[in-house]
C-alpha cells in the first residue's frame, strides 16, 4: 500500500502515532482504541517511507499468537518480507543459538518443563497434590526470575512483595537454589534463563552486542505495560546507546504485577528512556458510550485523560442483585438464552468472574439448561489439579473412617484446605457448596461415591474442547484481556471478590484490582451486565455479601454524577478504625491477668496464621480469644463450650490453647 493509503482511514490521534518522528516513542492506547492497528500501520508506513529498513526491524510481542497476527496484518499491508516479529523468549533463544554457533560452543539444552527437575526435589505425594506443588513452585521461580531475584535474595523479595504460596519462603529459596544448581550440572537452561542470558551476552560480549544491534536497528514492543524487569533489561541491552524504539500499550490494563510485571512501566517510560515523546489515542471504537463510561469509572486516579466512544448509544449496563450465588448462575443462564433467542450466537456471549473456582456454578447452571460452554484459557472445574487433590482427600477420609457421615468429611475438607493456600480453599468451598446441593437432591445422608456421580452429571460438558465451536465463553477477568464479545456478564461484584480479599491492605494491589475490573467491563461491545449476590455459599455455610465498592462508582458515572470525593481506601480505613474502636472497648473490660493471657493468645494465633498463610481470624476470631481469656478453660470440654471453638478447631488447636491457659 502507498503511504497515504496507510493513513487515510486513521483518526487524528492514530495518524499522529503512526507518523511521530521523535524517538523513543510511547503510544498509550486505551481499550478499543486500535492499538494493533496503529502498531502495524506505523511499521507499514515507516517501511513505505523508508524511515525503517524492514530487514533491520524487530517487533516484540508477548505471545506467539500475537506475533502471528502481527505478521499476517503486515502481509495484508504489503510488508511481506523482512520484519522479524516474535516473543522476547523466541528472539532471545535464536540470538543465543547464533552466539554459540559463532563461538563453536554447545548451546545448553532447553528445559521446557521445570517439573523435570523440581519433581524429584518434592519427594512422594499424590498425583494431584504433586501437580499443584510443582505448578506453584514453577510459578514462584518464574516470578523471581522476571524480577531479577536470585535464590539468596528470594526470601526478602517475597516478603516485601507479599507473595502468597502454601510453602515457607525459606523452603522455596532452598528449592530454587537446588534447581539452579541442578540445571547447571545438567547443562540446561529454562525459558526464563533465555531472557537473562541473552541480556548478559549483549552486555558483556562487545562483538555479539554490536552485531545484534546492527541487525535490529528499529525496535517495536507491543503490550509494553506487561514488561518485567528481566525484559526491560534485555530491551535496554538490545538498544545499547540507541533510541530507535516505539512501545505500545495501555497503563490502565496493567494487571500482571503478581506475575512479575513492573507496575508503571508505561507511565515512567520517559524516566526509563529520557528524551522521547508520548502520544495518546483518545477514541474507543469497540464499545458504546455507556460501556466506556462504566468501565473507566473504576480506574484508579480519576484524573486520567478522557476517552471518547465512537459507537452509537446503546443500553445502559444493567446491575442485577441476586439472592445468592445459585440464583446468580441461574439468572445469567436465563439471560444467555434470551440473548441467543434475540439473534446472538453463543460465541458472542461471555461470562467473566474474578477467580477460577467461580466457574463451577456457571458450568453447572449452563449445563443444566443445555447451553454449550467452554472454560476458555483454562480447564473445566473437575479437571483442575486443585479439585482432583480435594476429591482424593475426600476419598481418603471416607476410606479411613467409613462410618463417618459424608457431611462431616466435607466439613473437614473445607477446614483443612485453609492450610493450603487461597486457591485450594476457594475450590474446597465450591465443592462443599456442591455437596450441599447433592445432599438436598439425594434427600439422604449421602456418600463420597454418590457425590462423585453427582458431580460428573451436574458439571458435564463444561468445556467443549474447541475455540471455534459456537459456545458461551467462561473465563476469569485476567484471561479476558485482549478479547471482546458483543455481550458480557461480569459477575460476583462483591467485597472479597472484587476487590479480592487479600488486596485489602495494599494500595498497589487495590489499584490493580480496579484495572482488572476495567479490563473485564471493557470487553463488551454492545451489552454489559453486572451482577452480585446478597449471600454466597462459603463451604458448608452461607455468608452475607456486601456490594463491591466499585459498583457505586459505575452507577454514579452512568447517572452523570461526579466521582466520589472519598476514595474507597479511605472508607476501608474508616471501617478499620471503627472495628478497632469496638475491639478496644471489649478489651477494656478484661482484667490485667485476662489481658495478659489474651495478648499471649493473639501472639500464638499470629504465628499459626503465618505458618498456614491464612488470615488470623481463620484460626480464631478476637471474640473467641476474649472469651478464652475470661473463662480460662482447663479441659477440652470446657474449651469446646467457648463460642467459636468447634470439634475440628478443638482437635487442631486445643492442646496449644490449654497449654497457654495453664501457663497464664
Amino acid at each position: 500500500m502507498r503511504p497515504d493509503e496507510l493513513l487515510s482511514d486513521l483518526d487524528a490521534d492514530q495518524r499522529a502515532a503512526v507518523t511521530e518522528p521523535v524517538l523513543p516513542l510511547a503510544i498509550l492506547a486505551p481499550a478499543g482504541s486500535g492499538k494493533t492497528r496503529v502498531l502495524t500501520r506505523r511499521l507499514g508506513w515507516q517501511a513505505a517511507t523508508e524511515r525503517i529498513e524492514p530487514g533491520h526491524t524487530l517487533a516484540l510481542t508477548y505471545t506467539r499468537k500475537a506475533a502471528g497476527e502481527l505478521r499476517a496484518r503486515l502481509r495484508h499491508l504489503g510488508v511481506r518480507e523482512g520484519i522479524t516479529a516474535g516473543t522476547f523468549h523466541a528472539v532471545a533463544l535464536a540470538q543465543l543459538r547464533r552466539l554459540h554457533t559463532d563461538r563453536g560452543t554447545r548451546m545448553p539444552e532447553l528445559l521446557e518443563r521445570k517439573a523435570r527437575i523440581l519433581g524429584p526435589m518434592l519427594g512422594r505425594g499424590s498425583g494431584a497434590e504433586r501437580a499443584i506443588a510443582l505448578t506453584e513452585l514453577a510459578a514462584e521461580i518464574e516470578w523471581a526470575k522476571a524480577r531479577l531475584v536470585t535464590p539468596p535474595r528470594y526470601v526478602a523479595a517475597a516478603e516485601k512483595a507479599g507473595r502468597r504460596i502454601d510453602r515457607r519462603p525459606e523452603d522455596i529459596a532452598q528449592i530454587y537454589a537446588r534447581y539452579e544448581q541442578e540445571k547447571a550440572r545438567r547443562g540446561l537452561v529454562d525459558f526464563d534463563d533465555l531472557i537473562n542470558e541473552c541480556a548478559r551476552a549483549l552486555e558483556t560480549d562487545v562483538e555479539f552486542g554490536a552485531l545484534q544491534r546492527w541487525r535490529f536497528r528499529h525496535l517495536f514492543v507491543d503490550e509494553f505495560q506487561d514488561s518485567t524487569r528481566a525484559q526491560l533489561r534485555l530491551l535496554r541491552a538490545w538498544l545499547g546507546d540507541g533510541v530507535d524504539l516505539c512501545v505500545v500499550g495501555d497503563p490502565d490494563q496493567s494487571i500482571y504485577g503478581f506475575a512479575g510485571a513492573v507496575p508503571g512501566a508505561l507511565e515512567r517510560f520517559a524516566e526509563w528512556l529520557p528524551g522521547g515523546t508520548t502520544v495518546r489515542l483518545g477514541t474507543n471504537y469497540r464499545s458504546t458510550p455507556q460501556i466506556v463510561s462504566a468501565a473507566r469509572a473504576v480506574l484508579p486516579g480519576r484524573t486520567a485523560a478522557p476517552v471518547r466512544a465512537a459507537a452509537a448509544d446503546g443500553p445502559s449496563p444493567e446491575v442485577t442483585v441476586y439472592d445468592d450465588g445459585e440464583a446468580e448462575a441461574a439468572g445469567i443462564a436465563a439471560a444467555l438464552q434470551r440473548a441467543q433467542r434475540d439473534g446472538r450466537r453463543w460465541s458472542d456471549l461471555a461470562v467473566l468472574y474474578r477467580v477460577n473456582a467461580q466457574s463451577a456454578a456457571f458450568e453447572e447452571s449452563l449445563g443444566r439448561v443445555g447451553i454449550p460452554c467452554r472454560v476458555r484459557g483454562g480447564v473445566a472445574f473437575l479437571d483442575r489439579p486443585e479439585v482432583r487433590a480435594l476429591l482424593d482427600a475426600l476419598h481418603d477420609g471416607a476410606r479411613a473412617a467409613p462410618g463417618r457421615a459424608f457431611v462431616d468429611h466435607l466439613t473437614d475438607l473445607v477446614v483443612e484446605s485453609a492450610e493450603h493456600g487461597e486457591e485450594r480453599q476457594e475450590h474446597a468451598e465450591v465443592l462443599a457448596t456442591l455437596g450441599r446441593e447433592y445432599l438436598a437432591a439425594e434427600g439422604a445422608t449421602g456418600s463420597v461415591a454418590g457425590f462423585d456421580a453427582y458431580l460428573r452429571a451436574a458439571l458435564r460438558g463444561g468445556d467443549d474442547g474447541g475455540l471455534s465451536a459456537d459456545a458461551v465463553d467462561l473465563l476469569t477477568f485476567h484471561r479476558a484481556k485482549g478479547l471482546e464479545w458483543d455481550t458480557v456478564f461480569v459477575t460476583g461484584l462483591e467485597r472479597g471478590l472484587v476487590p479480592i480479599s487479600h488486596a485489602q491492605d495494599d494500595s498497589a494491589a487495590l489499584d490493580e484490582e480496579r484495572r482488572l475490573l476495567y479490563v473485564a467491563c471493557s470487553r463488551a461491545r454492545h451489552v454489559l451486565h453486572l451482577s452480585r449476590a446478597r449471600e454466597r455459599a462459603r463451604g458448608m455455610r452461607s455468608s452475607k455479601r456486601s456490594a463491591s465498592p466499585y459498583l457505586a462508582e459505575i452507577q454514579r458515572a452512568l447517572a452523570g454524577g461526579k466521582p466520589a470525593t472519598t476514595p474507597v481506601e479511605a472508607n476501608r480505613r474508616g471501617a478499620s478504625r471503627a472495628r478497632a474502636a469496638l475491639a478496644a472497648a471489649t478489651l477494656e473490660e478484661l482484667g490485667p491477668n485476662e489481658r495478659r493471657l489474651y495478648d499471649q493468645l493473639v501472639e500464638w494465633r499470629l504465628a499459626q496464621a503465618r505458618a498456614a498463610d491464612v488470615p488470623a481470624f481463620v484460626i480464631f476470631d478476637n471474640k473467641t480469644l476474649v472469651a478464652v481469656a475470661r473463662r480460662r478453660p482447663t479441659t477440652r470440654d470446657a474449651l469446646l463450650a467457648v463460642p467459636g471453638v468447634g470439634p475440628t478447631k478443638l482437635d487442631r488447636y486445643g492442646a496449644a490453647v490449654l497449654e497457654l491457659v495453664g501457663r497464664g
